[in-house]
C-alpha cells in the first residue's frame, strides 16, 4: 500500500464531529492527499465556508495521520478551490447518514429549487409521506422534516451545488 493509500485509509477514521458515524472521506471533504518524504499534505474542503468544526477537523486529521509510520509532519490546508457539493457524499456516507437518523441530500444537476429540499424520505421508516417543517435546521446544512407515517421528526442534509 502506498503512503497516500495509507493516509486515505487513516482519514476514514476521522469522523464528522456532529455525526460520529460518518467520516470526512465519505462526506467528500478531502480533495487531495500527497506525501513528500516524511511530510503529508492534505487538502480539505469544508461542507460550508463558515463551518464551526474546521479547526477541530484540521487537528483531528493531523493527529490521525501523524500516527502513521514514516510520517513526521502533516500539513492540513483548507481550500475552496475544489468546491464541496452534496453530490460528493459517497453511497456509504448516505447510508451512514440514514443510520444516524438523517435523510441524505438528493443528487442534483447543479440547480436546486425549494421543491427539491422539501422532498425527503424518512430515514427511520423509508416513507415518502413527509413534510418539511422548516428549511432552517440546527445548522446551515440541514432542514427539519416530519414523517406522517412513523410520526418521527428528522433532519435532512440540504443539497448543495
Amino acid at each position: 500500500m502506498t503512503p497516500e493509500e495509507q493516509i486515505w485509509q487513516a482519514l476514514d477514521d476521522v469522523k464528522d464531529p456532529e455525526i460520529p458515524k460518518v467520516s470526512i472521506v465519505d462526506l467528500g471533504m478531502i480533495t487531495e492527499v500527497r506525501v513528500d518524504g516524511g511530510n503529508a499534505f492534505v487538502t480539505m474542503t469544508p461542507t460550508f465556508a463558515g463551518c464551526p468544526a474546521i479547526h477541530v477537523l484540521k487537528e483531528s486529521i493531523a493527529e490521525r495521520i501523524n500516527q502513521l509510520e514514516g510520517i513526521n509532519h502533516t500539513e492540513v490546508k483548507v481550500s475552496f478551490e475544489v468546491p464541496w457539493n452534496s453530490n460528493r457524499i459517497s453511497d456509504r456516507g448516505k447510508e451512514l447518514l440514514r443510520e444516524s437518523g438523517f435523510a441524505p441530500p438528493p443528487v442534483h444537476e447543479g440547480y436546486i429549487e425549494l421543491t427539491v429540499i422539501s422532498q425527503a424520505a424518512c430515514p427511520f421508516c423509508g416513507s415518502n409521506n413527509t413534510v418539511m417543517q422548516t428549511p432552517f435546521g440546527p445548522t446551515l446544512c440541514r432542514s427539519i422534516h416530519y414523517c406522517n407515517h412513523c410520526l418521527q421528526a428528522f433532519e435532512q442534509f440540504k443539497p448543495v451545488a
